[in-house]
């Protein structure tokens, strides 16, 4: 329905600023709301780089007065390959896109039952990450957005996205 190989208009190009701000739809950690934002900047017609942030927090009240909370933060660089020209998608509000992450990860957590700390799995240290996604832009700058895949604390995050 809007793929064409005449005349493309795409919802992407280069010297674009995209930002994106959205909110997971789950959690790798148990609980907490997953926030995210990433921005990035067209450095050719398929191309473009940045920066992204993810956060999530939870507390947890157990056994009267005890409680765990954990705090999680990923921040890092980001890159994608939009597919508009690829894929033929002749459509100005539709952007499909792909890319990665690498970035740190900073995991604390506090535990006033066992002192406990987590190691391992839910350590500091660097991240790797891929996602897929796509915006439909309502008119030339507003757009709603969906992202899956490794995008920091979650694995699914719907928002809004702005181009300017």
């Amino acid at each position: 329905m809007f793929f064409s190989s005449t005349g493309q208009q795409t919802a992407f190009s280069k010297s674009d600023k995209l930002l994106n701000l959205g909110i997971g739809v789950n959690s790798y950690y148990q609980g907490g709301i997953p926030l995210g934002a990433s921005f990035e900047v067209g450095v050719s017609e398929d191309i473009s780089v940045g920066v992204s942030i993810d956060y999530l927090s939870y507390r947890y009240r157990f056994y009267g007065d005890y409680s765990y909370k954990f705090t999680a933060l990923y921040a890092g660089a980001r890159a994608s390959y939009h597919f508009n020209e690829l894929l033929e998608i002749d459509n100005e509000k539709i952007d499909v896109y792909g890319g990665g992450t690498l970035g740190l990860r900073s995991f604390r957590w506090k535990d006033t039952y066992s002192d406990e700390s987590l190691s391992g799995r839910y350590g500091s240290g660097l991240y790797v990450g891929a996602y897929v996604g796509g915006k439909y832009y309502f008119n030339p700058r507003i757009g709603a957005m969906l992202e899956a895949g490794a995008i920091g604390s979650t694995n699914v995050r719907i928002g809004v996205g702005f181009k300017f």
